[in-house]
């Protein structure tokens, strides 16, 4: 029977860090499945940096059982090295050379022969559309292309674990969008992704799953959907140009958020197709007319707030709870 360390390319149990008296990592549990995405969320100061530098070996860990592609961090690092890439916050590209000779800088860190080094240069150079910019110095490349470049150095090894440790941060959408392009491809390859982020859509585009760190505790993990479900929060939108259409529906429909400024009513809902028939059917049969209706659903920047804003209470989910709308639609 397989264990969850053997079926993981990265496993943690009660990874512990403290600088000086503060405690930055409290006992975190971390498993990453071989071949996946593994995104880490958390707000500026959560611990995430600290969790990437100690599984690449940067620096060690106060307690825990920690293992990097079957490695032993404790008494084997230089195997976790071995295996793994890091692309870190602040780009490791020296400007003053050329992309080319960055690269071929990395093949010789890792000790390859002088023509595969060439070779393995050439093949990713061209892989990530840096071969016509190979002769420029990097100082003038721009943000995404050096991010690519970043990227292309960390794979010169052929590592099967990489750290990507807010990888897009700076970059303009277009740039972003070739970054999560060029993630997919190495998870595609069979590449195991580690993750910290924090862009929410990425991390909802591109993980597998994804465990939210705060005040150095995981407080939730699971893939996007299973975190979008523990929190409430779903509505439907009406919006009025009609002041007095707006007064008659808020007065009706007492659960209602009201914005008088906005003339708008938020009504609790799950988004359902009966929830929506239910208010369509008691507009038409009220006879008052919504400008606009609109459903939003919760999204990973709710999980967020909800889960590491200490300042903004917590709501209990209660499914069987009627709201306003469906007493008075029947």
């Amino acid at each position: 029977m397989m264990t969850t360390t053997q079926a993981s390319a990265i496993a943690a149990t009660g990874l512990r860090k403290s600088f000086g008296d503060k405690l930055v990592l409290d006992g975190i549990d971390l498993h990453v499945p071989a071949g996946t995405v593994f995104s880490l969320l958390g707000p500026n100061g959560a611990g995430k940096t600290t969790v990437v530098k100690i599984l690449s070996t940067l620096i060690g860990a106060d307690a825990g059982d920690l293992r990097v592609g079957g490695h032993d961090l404790a008494t084997d690092p230089q195997a976790v090295r071995a295996a793994i890439g890091v692309t870190g916050q602040f780009s490791a590209v020296d400007g003053l050379i050329t992309g080319e000779e960055n690269m071929l800088l990395m093949a010789d860190l890792h000790h390859l022969p002088r023509n595969e080094g060439r070779r393995v240069t050439a093949e990713l150079l061209e892989r990530f559309d840096l071969t016509e910019a190979a002769k420029k110095p990097a100082a003038t490349y721009s943000g995404g292309m050096r991010r690519r470049l970043d990227i292309a150095m960390t794979l010169v090894g052929n590592p099967r674990i990489i750290f990507l440790d807010e990888p897009t941060t700076g970059l303009d959408p277009r740039s972003r969008h070739t970054m999560w392009g060029i993630i997919r491809e190495l998870v595609a390859d069979g590449v195991t992704v580690f993750l910290t982020t924090q862009y929410l859509d990425e991390a909802d585009e591109l993980a597998d799953r994804i465990a939210v760190l705060d005040n150095g505790k995981i407080v939730a993990e699971g893939t996007a959907e299973e975190l979008k479900r523990l929190i409430p929060g779903g509505h439907v939108r009406l919006r009025f140009t009609d002041p007095a259409a707006y007064r008659s529906a808020a007065t009706e429909l007492r659960e209602a958020s009201r914005d008088d400024e906005a003339l708008t009513l938020q009504i609790p809902s799950d988004g359902s197709q009966r929830e929506l028939r239910a208010i369509l059917d008691w507009l038409d049969s009220t006879g008052i007319e919504a400008d606009e209706l609109t459903v939003h659903t919760p999204d990973l920047d709710d999980v967020f707030f909800a889960l590491t804003d200490s300042t903004v209470p917590r709501q209990s989910h209660q499914p069987n709870q009627p709201n306003q709308l469906k007493e008075t639609a029947r």
